[in-house]
């Protein structure tokens, strides 16, 4: 696929950037200025050559914010795009405020994305793994367990240290949500994917696939709707985080009534989930589950949406501080992505208050800034 109509314009020249903040360094850490040069930030003023431009910022200033569960390359309802839509989405998403990405399974080659400085940082899950037709139509590779551990490698290969397994989806003879795999191929997937060097994930809405992930040893969670005590307590222990996809949860109603006719079992399983996932959610974070804020953007969602999902975790109880730290901090660390340490890349956006104090001045920022340079 030619790259050429989606090769991005330069950025401008980046002044220098004086941020008269504070500058929130974490949920209870905070300093009352910095800089930004040569597309870093900087906690103490820098050497700066005579005649230097620099443009007084005031606000609030945060991490960019990092969406871990995004499909850049997926368009409405299903298929592929072009390399350039699949530009048109990550700029729809680092408008507002996300200048981090995990994606987690894409149908096309996006790894040229990677190469556009104005674009958000990318880390890509490669191709979903999807049991023979237990997933939606032309998403995933489809294969066999016996086919599983050699695919997991193979993916590990062509992605950035991250696999994305389809861990369950309806069995329609059964009528009902099911795992796709049995615990001995959980564990085959999570072998192949740490002996590459990668990290290994799964979709997974049922209550039964969760036990067969971390018995396996997988490394995060999607979705996690099928979440109770036991295995919240299990997940907190393992320190294996979850992906919240609320707004995508939220549709469960239209899967269950478009189901509810052949499969009765499924759409009553369906709306349970959906009328359990604010308890889930709070319950899970009140037992110390890192959370970390995902969209499902791509496909049946579209893209831009990463308020509406913090929005959503603010109705399940969390506070403001909780929801910065899984929009910002917390993906950051886990990923191994600086934040606003002393020399980081400058990808942060400021805002004209205390987010910890009210989320929903995020949706509203003054300024974002990638790699040091104001590009919304």
């Amino acid at each position: 696929m030619s790259t050429d109509d989606a090769a991005p314009a330069p950025l401008e020249p980046a002044p220098v950037l004086h941020l008269r903040g504070p500058i929130l360094l974490g949920p209870e850490q905070e300093i009352a200025e910095a800089w930004v040069a040569d597309g870093r930030i900087h906690h103490r003023r820098p050497e700066l050559g005579v005649g230097t431009e620099i443009r007084e910022i005031d606000g609030m200033v945060v991490p960019g914010l990092a969406d871990l569960h995004c499909h850049l390359g997926i368009g409405d309802g299903g298929g592929g795009t072009t390399l350039a839509t699949a530009r048109q989405q990550a700029l729809t998403d680092r408008d507002t405020g996300v200048l981090l990405i995990r994606d987690a399974g894409s149908i096309i080659d996006t790894s040229p994305l990677q190469r556009h400085a104005d674009l958000p940082r990318l880390i890509r899950c490669g191709r979903h793994l999807a049991r023979t037709r237990r997933y939606l139509i032309g998403y995933a590779d489809e294969l066999e367990p016996a086919e599983l551990p050699a695919a997991v490698t193979r993916e590990a290969g062509r992605g950035d240290g991250w696999v994305k397994l389809v861990g369950d989806w309806i069995d329609r003879e059964l009528g009902d949500l099911s795992p796709c795999w049995d615990g001995e191929d959980f564990a085959a997937a999570a072998r192949a994917a740490h002996a590459a060097g990668a990290r290994i994930t799964t979709h997974t809405f049922d209550e039964e696939t969760l036990p067969l992930a971390l018995d396996a040893g997988f490394d995060c969670l999607e979705h996690a709707t099928g979440l109770d005590d036991e295995t919240i307590a299990r997940v907190a222990g393992a320190g294996v985080p979850v992906v919240t996809t609320l707004v995508n949860v939220d549709e469960f109603e239209s899967y269950a009534s478009q189901g509810e006719a052949k499969f009765p079992a499924y759409a009553a399983h369906m709306r349970r989930l959906r009328a359990a996932r604010f308890q889930r959610t709070r319950d899970a974070h009140d037992a110390g589950v890192r959370l970390l804020v995902g969209t499902d953007a791509g496909g049946v969602l579209g893209h831009g949406i990463i308020h509406d999902e913090l929005d959503e975790l603010s109705r399940a109880g969390l506070s403001g501080t909780a929801i910065l730290d899984a929009a910002a901090w917390a993906p950051r660390a886990f990923l191994g992505v600086p934040g606003l340490e002393d020399g980081a890349p400058a990808d942060l956006v400021v805002v004209p208050g205390d987010p910890r104090t009210d989320h929903r001045l995020l949706r509203t920022p003054r300024h974002v800034v990638l790699g040091g340079a104001l590009v919304a």
